[in-house]
């Protein structure tokens, strides 16, 4: 509303409600009544450090002056600041100018013998027994099993790329090589080349025991900032009718509860607490663990699926299976927990299958790819032409959450996010009152 009664044209609006949720981000929320001028001018500094251009740093300055004098009154922007962007910019320019002149070249004969290398193959023998060392590296420190998996798999095309004769010859300026090669020949994307960098960065810190020491110099992707797929309330009924039996249970429950897909795959029978009316969301991103919505919607088949889960693990126990993989020490703990029913899996895979951590063979729960290839299928059968996952089902469930008058906070708790401004990403116009006390999937 406001930026339509300022004149600014529809299709740049979204970009002026990122540039309002950046800062918000750059500040933290809990400031944004305290911040001033000198917080303006030091977003600015720091989106001109990243490489935005002039005319972004002008869009961005007039996003916020309409924000903080039309959306978010202060007493500080009545008096707007004026010429911050053209300082800012020629300040910036001045600063990195010969830093620019020390980057890797995106073409030529660097480029070109970067070409000639790959990070593909087998990996050599005499690196195994060191990749194996980063694996219990990696488990000392509790990492999560899929960032081992992701941590291992670039560590190993690392060792492939660099062929260092031992650990000892391995150089930090390697991993910059590394990292220039997927820039520059791989065109990874700037998330994938973060992932990578942490990776390496573990493997120098954690493994090596060496200072990872500095990026100055290495090629970067630039970062995007994507805005979230949303159905409407309509198309995501027509996804729900194209699916059936176990998949479409999963689905209402990532969209009536804003689940992800792995924390709906791995929930377990004790989870589901009938009598409050909840679910209990265990060791979610980041290992933590969150109440969110039972949907009164679900009730009904959530009973069936705990009737049909219970038939499963009687007949396992039956079959003396070992029973299911508990987090923590909790086995240790409890020696008999992996058989109790209220451990097993809510959704339990079909097969039984080989505990990658122990090697014992035991009930897995249902894999993420079936229920992503199942939400994928039914988006198509529906006729939606949005790109549709899991994860499209709960940027649903925030956005029309919002859309309903729900308190941003309490969206942010139901969604496990940590910082407010990741739940911002949601909504269309900030500072919204209200809230809303059921499940979208029940209105």
């Amino acid at each position: 509303m406001a930026l339509t009664q300022a004149g600014v044209e529809p299709r740049v609006h979204a970009f002026c409600r990122g540039w309002v949720l950046g800062l918000i981000g750059f500040i933290k929320p809990k400031r944004l009544g305290e911040a001033g001028a000198a917080e303006f001018e030091e977003y600015l500094t720091h989106l001109a450090a990243g490489g935005k251009k002039n005319w972004q740093l002008r869009q961005a300055d007039e996003a916020l002056r309409i924000f903080f004098q039309k959306v978010y009154p202060v007493s500080w922007a009545s008096r707007w600041p004026g010429e911050v962007v053209e300082h800012i910019a020629k300040e910036e320019l001045e600063r990195v100018g010969a830093a620019e002149l020390e980057r890797p070249p995106t073409s030529g004969a660097r480029v070109e013998a970067l070409r000639e290398r790959t990070d593909t193959g087998e990996l050599p023998e005499r690196y195994k027994e060191f990749v194996e060392a980063v694996r219990d590296a990696l488990r000392a420190e509790r990492y999560a099993y899929r960032t081992e998996q992701t941590y291992l798999d670039w560590v190993r095309r690392f060792l492939i790329f660099s062929n260092p004769a031992s650990r000892n010859d391995l150089k930090w300026d390697d991993a910059k090589e590394y990292i220039d090669y997927l820039t520059l020949v791989r065109r990874v994307s700037a998330s994938t080349q973060n992932q990578v960098l942490s990776a390496l960065q573990f493997l120098f810190r954690g493994v090596l025991r060496r200072n990872a020491g500095s990026l100055k110099g290495v090629a970067r992707a630039a970062q995007t900032q994507r805005c979230p797929t949303v159905l409407t309330k309509e198309e995501v009924r027509l996804v729900l009718d194209e699916m059936k039996g176990s998949g479409r249970l999963m689905a209402e429950i990532m969209y009536g509860a804003g689940l992800r897909v792995t924390e709906c795959v791995r929930l377990r029978v004790k989870d589901i607490d009938f009598g409050n009316g909840y679910i209990v969301v265990r060791e979610g991103k980041g290992g933590k663990d969150r109440f969110t919505w039972l949907p009164k919607t679900c009730r009904e088949a959530l009973q069936v699926q705990v009737a049909a889960s219970k038939v499963r693990w009687e007949r396992d126990a039956a079959m003396g299976v070992e029973g299911v993989f508990l987090p923590d020490a909790i086995g240790e703990k409890y020696l008999n927990a992996h058989r109790e029913f209220g451990w097993f899996w809510l959704f339990p895979s079909e097969d039984l299958s080989k505990d990658p951590r122990s090697g014992k063979v035991r009930r897995h729960h249902m894999h993420v790819n079936g229920i992503q290839q199942m939400v994928k299928r039914s988006a198509l059968k529906a006729g939606i032409t949005k790109p549709t996952s899991p994860h499209t089902l709960r940027h649903s469930f925030a956005t029309h959450m919002l859309e309903a008058g729900a308190d941003i906070r309490t969206v942010q708790q139901l969604l496990g996010h940590s910082d407010v401004s990741t739940t911002m990403i949601y909504t269309h116009v900030l500072g919204r009152p209200g809230s809303i006390a059921v499940s979208p999937l029940d209105t």
